[in-house]
Parts: structure tokens; C-alpha cells; sequence
């Protein structure tokens, strides 16, 4: 596959379309490879710009898409436009459906004990109880991660969800992916789990591509996301019309 990537504040992201990532997510089952997706929005990318081990995470793995409005707004001012959002629950919903499918596994990992069995629950009368390879919470210590790939790598999954805050899922996943070499997609949702098991509701369509996802998220919890979006998004805007300046002048 030939790469097509946008650089934006050093994070090269892949100019692909929603189609591309199941084409190449299918032909890593098919072949018994490994595909490490992540998605990066406009407060992860100013994080990794500090977070050396987040960004390394990040940049080591094999597809980054671009999991927010705000990203493709940068990448048209600086001149490089990406096709579109490829929003993670969005990935999450139809990979899960392909799963179906063509008889692949998954496993869940991340959330509250009660969250993520909600999803299993759903998945499971939705397609079968037999596209769940597992299914764990997102609590435990960082010494548990070795036991933990281990679990998901004998479960007989194909597809792994990462239902984790950022940075830890994105180092769990690089740091225990020689474990992990057998499941074919390793993929990170962030809050995924809690909108699919409805404990958060999605912003409407009309939010969603304006680019106003994130204020809803801030409405619907505002101590916990304020600061992430408000102050990280102020960042960002910064960070890319520097650049957006520093090309001009160059």
C-alpha cells in the first residue's frame, strides 16, 4: 500500500477514506498480519508536541487517521487537506459489523466492569454471542499489562477495541505489541464504550460535522473536559497558524 500522508505539527497523518481502512484492515486478517490504527484529534496532537513516549506510540503505529473536525480544518490551512474525519466510534461501529461478517473475533478492553459487559451485551445479541473472543475493564496497574496482552492474545481475537484515556492506551498498545503480533487490528476508541453502552450520549449529527462535537462532550461533563478541549484546542488553533506563518515566511 502505497502511503498518502499530511504532515500536521510533525504527526504524519494518513489521507485516507473510511472505505481504505477496512480494505486494509480485511487484508491483514486475511494475510495473518497486524494493523496498529490510532486516530489523533486536536488535544492528543498537542500533547504528543510534549509527551515524547505518547508521540512515539503514536508515530510507530501502522495507520493514523484523523479522529476530529478540528484536524481537518488544520490541514486545509495548511494546505494539505485530508479527505475527512474518520471518527474512531465511526471505525468501531463497522468494523465491528464486518466482524460479523466474515466470522472474526473481537475483544473489548477498557471502561468500567459494568460498561464494557454492557457493550458485550449488546454486541452479542446484536450479531451472536460467538464474534466475542473477551472482554476486560480499563482498571488495573501497570505492572498487569504483560498478563493483560497475554489475555487478549489467547483469546482467539482478531480485532481488539481499546476503551482507555489517552496517553495509556496508546503505550499499552505499542509497548505490548510484539504480545499482541497475533490479533490482526490493535486500535485504540478512547470513550467509545461509554456511548455504545449509552451511559453518554453522541452529539447530534449537526455537531458532529460542524466541528462542535467536542463542546458537547464539555456540556455534557464539564469538570472532567473543559480544560482538554477549551485550553488543548486553544493550543492547537496556535500551533497550527504558527506553522501556517513559519511556511509563509519560509
Amino acid at each position: 500500500m502505497g502511503k498518502n500522508t499530511i504532515d500536521i505539527l510533525g504527526i504524519k497523518i494518513d489521507n485516507i477514506q473510511q472505505s481504505d481502512v477496512f480494505g486494509i484492515v480485511n487484508a491483514a486478517v486475511s494475510n495473518n498480519e497486524q494493523i496498529h490504527l490510532e486516530g489523533v484529534n486536536a488535544s492528543k496532537i498537542v500533547d504528543m508536541q510534549e509527551d515524547q513516549a505518547l508521540r512515539d506510540s503514536v508515530n510507530n503505529s501502522n495507520l493514523i487517521t484523523a479522529d476530529g473536525q478540528s484536524v481537518i480544518w488544520a490541514s486545509k490551512i495548511l494546505g494539505q487537506p485530508l479527505k475527512g474525519r474518520l471518527a474512531g466510534i465511526d471505525l468501531m461501529y463497522k468494523l465491528v459489523d464486518m466482524a460479523h461478517k466474515k466470522g472474526y473475533k473481537i475483544f473489548l478492553f477498557g471502561a468500567k466492569e459494568e460498561v464494557v459487559k454492557k457493550v458485550i451485551d449488546i454486541y452479542s445479541e446484536t450479531y451472536g454471542s460467538e464474534i466475542i473472543a473477551g472482554y476486560r475493564n480499563g482498571y488495573f496497574k501497570k505492572e498487569d499489562e504483560p498478563q493483560i496482552a497475554k489475555q487478549i492474545a489467547d483469546s482467539g481475537a482478531h480485532m481488539l477495541f481499546v476503551g482507555i484515556t489517552s496517553p495509556i492506551k496508546e503505550n499499552f498498545l505499542h509497548e505490548n505489541k510484539e504480545t499482541l503480533q497475533n490479533v490482526n487490528l490493535i486500535m485504540g476508541v478512547g470513550g467509545s464504550f461509554d456511548v455504545i453502552s449509552g451511559k453518554v450520549k453522541r452529539a447530534p449529527i449537526w455537531m458532529q460535522k460542524t466541528g462542535l462535537e467536542w463542546f458537547y462532550r464539555v456540556l455534557q461533563e464539564p469538570k472532567r473536559m473543559w480544560k482538554r478541549y477549551l485550553v488543548g484546542n486553544s493550543k492547537f488553533i496556535w500551533l497550527v497558524l504558527k506553522e501556517k506563518m513559519s511556511g509563509t515566511k519560509a
